[in-house]
């Protein structure tokens, strides 16, 4: 029988991220994890977007400060709600040094500043990966009846698996990217910008010492930073109803100039931001 958590305001993050940093504290009888997900679902009604807090987003991302929310705003109104979730002690990982690898983000029409908001999020889909464990957290934001928003957040634990240890594909050969729409530079202050905005202070994008605690050898920009940001080039033209796909790729190391393109196609829009020398993308995206 699912569990319903109701919530009455949104989580603090910063007692989140303390439950995140417990969590991943072995405790004696309770540091094996179990291998399925608990039944579990989070409600918020009636949430009322904070302005100030919206303002704030924007000037982190690029995006453009309105009376319509941009379209990933709503990611950071339930990324609480998420972590409610992964931070428990039955969850199958910790959540610290989980990596977003892919976001999926169905919008049926503009949404209001001023409309109150109800969240519903769980989480689903626990698959295993070479690289570790996969997993869904799953959001609808409905305005009464009516859902205009839904959006699922993959999330990459990095572990061992029954996946792991096979043969590793053929590196692909460095290529010279096309000429881009333009560049944008990426540095530490932009990320703790959207750090502060966002909630979201995991330690592989604020510490140096954290980013390499979970293998990185420097902090990486949030993906969904990258995923606002590379919007804000063709924000004028992204209509109320929308389908936005984003595949992260090799993270963006801080500081970082990356090439930034939109191409126009039947039905929407190409999005990608590439390393400027080697070609690689550290996102790729459609939006129809």
């Amino acid at each position: 029988m699912t569990e319903t958590i109701t919530l009455t305001e949104t989580p603090k993050n910063s007692s989140l991220f303390v439950k995140a940093a417990l969590g991943a504290i072995p405790v004696p009888g309770l540091s094996n994890r179990p291998s399925t997900l608990p039944d579990r679902v989070v409600k918020l009604q009636g949430l009322r977007v904070d302005p100030d807090h919206l303002s704030a987003y924007c000037r982190a991302t690029g995006l453009r400060f309105g009376d319509a929310l941009p379209l990933t705003y709503p990611f950071i109104l339930s990324f609480p709600l998420a972590m409610q979730l992964v931070v428990a002690r039955d969850f199958p990982f910790v959540a610290v040094g989980a990596v977003h690898a892919q976001n999926l983000i169905e919008r049926t029409r503009d949404i209001s500043v001023s409309e109150p908001l109800d969240f519903e999020t769980h989480i689903e889909n626990l698959r295993e990966h070479p690289k570790g464990l996969l997993v869904d957290a799953v959001t609808a934001v409905s305005v009464g009846r009516e859902q205009v928003w839904r959006q699922v957040t993959t999330f990459l634990h990095q572990q061992r698996t029954s996946l792991s240890g096979g043969p590793k594909p053929e590196p692909k050969p460095d290529e010279v990217p096309p000429p881009p729409m333009r560049q944008t530079r990426v540095d530490q202050q932009m990320i703790n910008r959207y750090a502060a905005a966002s909630g979201d202070h995991n330690p592989i994008h604020t510490s140096a010492l954290g980013a390499k605690a979970f293998g990185f050898p420097k902090p990486i920009a949030h993906g969904m930073w990258s995923a606002a940001n590379v919007l804000a080039n063709i924000e004028g033209r992204v209509p109320g109803k929308a389908t936005y796909d984003v595949k992260f790729g090799k993270p963006i190391l801080l500081p970082s100039t990356v090439n930034v393109y939109a191409d126009q196609v039947e039905g929407g829009w190409d999005l990608a931001l590439r390393h400027p020398k080697k070609g690689y993308p550290h996102l790729t995206a459609t939006l129809r």
